[in-house]
């Protein structure tokens, strides 16, 4: 299964705080259409009824089912600059 970082979870939290009236909110990750296997990271209001939802540290993550097998040994990281953007790394989880 998927993890988080506490640095992703405490983004995703923040991320996930910047939309109202949605306590379901969090971050989907689904495949690119284009057969790159490219991951596309998006803010959700809540999961679609396929997905998988992992939570950590109040941070919920929705997995797309064509994801799930890829990212299921995978840690999400996250890295801000000084800007406030946010990039999310995809791990391989410390063994």
């Amino acid at each position: 299964m998927l993890t988080l970082t506490d640095t992703a979870a405490r983004v995703i939290r923040d991320l996930s705080a910047q939309v109202p009236d949605a306590p379901e909110t969090g971050v989907r990750i689904s495949s690119e259409s284009d057969g790159t296997g490219s991951l596309v990271l998006s803010i959700a209001e809540q999961p679609e009824s396929a997905d998988r939802v992992v939570e950590s540290d109040g941070a919920r993550i929705f997995l797309d089912p064509q994801v799930v097998d890829m990212l299921d040994d995978k840690s999400l990281d996250a890295d801000v600059d000084e800007a406030g953007g946010v990039a999310f790394l995809v791990t391989d989880r410390p063994g």
